[in-house]
């Protein structure tokens, strides 16, 4: 089976799973929901959610974000839980290409879910307390809102792959993202590494402005968290290819 078989193989399990395709939809309408609320809320009071634009517009993301990890969670470990990877592999016998389409289909959802959820936030913000594109910085925290939401799915899916559990992907990766790294970069002496953690860097790249705190600029955030999301694509391969199913 050629590469493009398996991916049309692993869009034919999302699109009939329906917890599959129903997280990436409920991803954009908590982004998008709550920056509505938040923003009719206390837009024009709380200065926090005008200092920096992103602030507001983002604010959503906090939590739309917890069902983009828990897409990528599924999109792998609904077969180790369901025991239907050893269909899938039979079907597929060339791990690298199942992989592979399981890759680029998260890939495109998440890229999906990115456009969706950043246009519906930043459309609410519109809507609610107003917004100015022309702000410097502005350009950059939309290509990186974008971005960020296909690179966190596709570090929880390596990182599931690697784990090879469903339960124990969904017990250690949505706590982590949604209060873990929150957490520790309000404790002192931890600060300074937890800025280098995968969803930390890349929401740091979506803001208009600079934090003298943060050891690198928006850019490089970004980039850190490709990086973590390459190591845990590569580690999930390995972990498929040297393990039974």
């Amino acid at each position: 089976m050629t590469t493009s078989l398996a991916l049309r193989a692993e869009w034919a399990k999302f699109t009939t799973l329906r917890s599959q395709w129903i997280t990436p939809l409920i991803a954009v309408l908590l982004t998008a929901g709550i920056t509505a609320a938040v923003q009719a809320a206390y837009g024009e009071v709380d200065r926090s959610l005008r200092d920096d634009p992103a602030e507001g517009i983002y604010y959503g993301m906090l939590f739309g974000h917890v069902a983009v990890v828990a897409s990528g969670i599924l999109l792998i470990g609904q077969e180790y839980a369901s025991d239907t990877v050893r269909a899938s592999l039979a079907a597929v016998p060339r791990r690298g290409r199942f992989y592979a389409g399981k890759l680029m289909l998260g890939t495109g959802i998440g890229l999906v879910v990115g456009l969706l959820s950043v246009a519906g936030a930043h459309l609410a913000t519109s809507a609610t307390v107003g917004l100015d594109l022309g702000q410097p910085g502005a350009v950059r925290s939309i290509v990186a809102g974008v971005l960020y939401h296909p690179l966190l799915l596709v570090l929880c899916l390596g990182l599931t792959a690697m784990l090879r559990n469903l339960t124990a992907a969904i017990g250690l990766l949505t706590p982590a993202v949604f209060l873990g790294t929150t957490f520790l970069t309000a404790v002192p002496g931890v600060r300074e590494a937890a800025y280098f953690l995968p969803d930390r860097a890349g929401l740091y790249a979506t803001r208009y402005l600079t934090d003298p705190a943060v050891p690198y600029g928006h850019w490089t955030g970004l980039l850190v968290m490709a990086l973590w999301a390459a190591a845990a694509a590569w580690g999930g391969l390995l972990s498929l290819q040297r393990n039974d199913a």
